[in-house]
């Protein structure tokens, strides 16, 4: 792996903690869980503004970032809050997966 997905990887799991903190926030009305929301959400931003920088294609780039955070945040709710998707949703998390990996394969996932 190189440096370029290392910081959308990172920027992904950060997409994830936010997306959780947020949940806890209660709707912003817990004001611990809304700062520190507020503080992880531009972090998230930055790592996958760095990877893109240096030089992954925006759409290869950008669709791993909310995929990562996507799938983190299924996993995160099942771990943490027993919320488990229906068959049905179990599907559409193979297709964010297929999707993300497919268009890596069309756009041929590299670094320009």
């Amino acid at each position: 792996m190189n440096k370029s997905w290392l910081w959308i990887l990172i920027g992904g799991a950060f997409e994830t903690a936010w997306a959780t903190t947020m949940d806890l926030s209660e709707c912003f009305t817990d004001l611990f869980w809304t700062v520190v929301t507020i503080l992880i959400l531009p972090i998230s931003v930055i790592f996958l503004n760095r990877g893109l920088r240096e030089g992954l294609p925006i759409g290869p780039g950008y669709s791993v970032w909310v995929g990562i955070g996507a799938i983190g945040s299924v996993v995160v709710g099942m771990l943490l809050f027993g919320e488990f998707p229906s068959l049905l949703g179990y599907l559409f998390l193979i297709l964010i997966i297929a999707g993300v990996v497919g268009l890596n394969i069309v756009t041929g996932g590299q670094d320009e």
